[in-house]
């Protein structure tokens, strides 16, 4: 890192999900290492701090709701003085949505913020299919106006992290005890994901019934799939894992596989980083956790429904293998996709992954 000039402290702008956010911190190690200090990070949603927890990249994080006015919320003055107190330190605005991107604006505005320390996402041409991290690294390479690109040279990108999220000490000790106390420490863990934000929203049980959720595989074939992997891997614990509002859908795929060694775990996203970490492999539909758990190197199957793996496709740090089943152009739903299929996907990523297992006991 050439730093020519006094470090400076970025602030980033992005409004959007989970896995969005997880992207988003290839985007922070490139900013950090460019000018110098650790990034301040606004977004939405109670959880966005803790997908940030022993970031090195990340000073602080505020978040807001998506559809309350921000002026009314406490973190407002605080972003507001923070933007004021870190001039002439660009910022970074990554969202594009139409309904956020003018909230973003107007905070900056009543900020009084110069509109030359700011570069925005949605400035640029997307002439081309382009997966989100790239795209999130290509603007940490502009400069804004009010800064010379000479002084803050742009890392080489070789030297720049792919997505990665952090787990710390403590966690990885309780999660250890937790694993210990359930008598899976010397198992395999798998963790199944089969829900997205549409199986534990308010609506989940009318996307359910229409058929519309384009993600939704049905039940009967994660109860196959995990019967296939017990029967391949049958020292292996097997965990369905989703939100507290998810547990009544993933007991249904517990009692339909009638598997010995498969369990049902309802963790926050703190517990959730803690166990993908021990994990000998993640299968997800497209969501989230998914991108959590390449952000954390851990072999990863992701199984798609409209959206493009070509854009949404998890990225890990360290090269750990991630594969999608389905997704344009060769299907728009994820009940176009079979048993057979996402079976083979979880041993090509199994059999590409280091042959050591990789258990708490190994990383603790």
């Amino acid at each position: 890192m050439s730093i020519l000039h006094k470090p400076l402290t970025p602030t980033v702008f992005f409004f959007c999900r989970l896995g969005d956010m997880v992207m988003l911190t290839s985007l922070l190690n490139l900013l950090h290492k460019r000018f110098g200090s650790a990034v301040q990070v606004v977004g939405t949603g109670s959880w966005t701090s803790a997908i940030y927890e022993g970031n090195p990249d990340v000073r602080r994080v505020w978040s807001f709701h998506r559809h309350l006015p921000f002026v009314f919320e406490r973190s407002w003055p605080q972003v507001r003085r923070a933007l004021r107190e870190t001039h002439p330190a660009p910022i970074y605005v990554c969202e594009r949505h139409y309904r956020q991107l003018p909230r973003i604006r107007r905070m900056l505005k009543w900020s009084g913020i110069d509109p030359a320390r700011c570069v925005f996402l949605s400035d640029e041409a997307n002439t081309a299919p382009e997966h989100l991290v790239d795209r999130l690294r290509r603007q940490g390479t502009r400069t804004p106006p009010a800064l010379r690109a000479a002084d803050y040279p742009v890392p080489a990108a070789a030297s720049v992290i792919g997505p990665r999220l952090y787990v710390t000490p403590l966690e990885r000790q309780r999660c250890k005890e937790w694993l210990l106390a359930q008598g899976w420490s010397r198992r395999d863990l798998i963790i199944v994901q089969p829900g997205n934000h549409r199986s534990m929203g308010p609506r989940r049980d009318r996307w359910r019934r229409l058929n519309t959720d384009d993600k939704w595989w049905p039940l009967e074939r994660w109860a196959a799939l995990l019967q296939r992997i017990h029967g391949h891997h049958d020292n292996a614990q097997i965990l369905l894992r989703g939100s507290a509002e998810e547990v009544p859908m993933l007991e249904e795929i517990r009692a339909a596989a009638a598997l010995p060694r498969l369990a049902v775990v309802g963790t926050d996203l703190r517990r959730l980083f803690a166990l993908c970490e021990a994990a000998h492999s993640v299968i997800s539909v497209d969501t989230g956790p998914a991108h959590a758990a390449a952000a954390l190197s851990v072999p990863l199957v992701v199984l798609y429904g409209a959206e493009s793996p070509s854009y949404w496709l998890p990225r890990s740090p360290y090269g750990s293998p991630v594969v999608s089943v389905g997704g344009p152009p060769v299907s728009s739903r994820a009940d176009q996709v079979s048993v057979d299929d996402m079976f083979a996907a979880w041993r090509m990523v199994t059999t590409q992954a280091k042959p050591e297992p990789r258990r708490l006991s190994e990383t603790a």
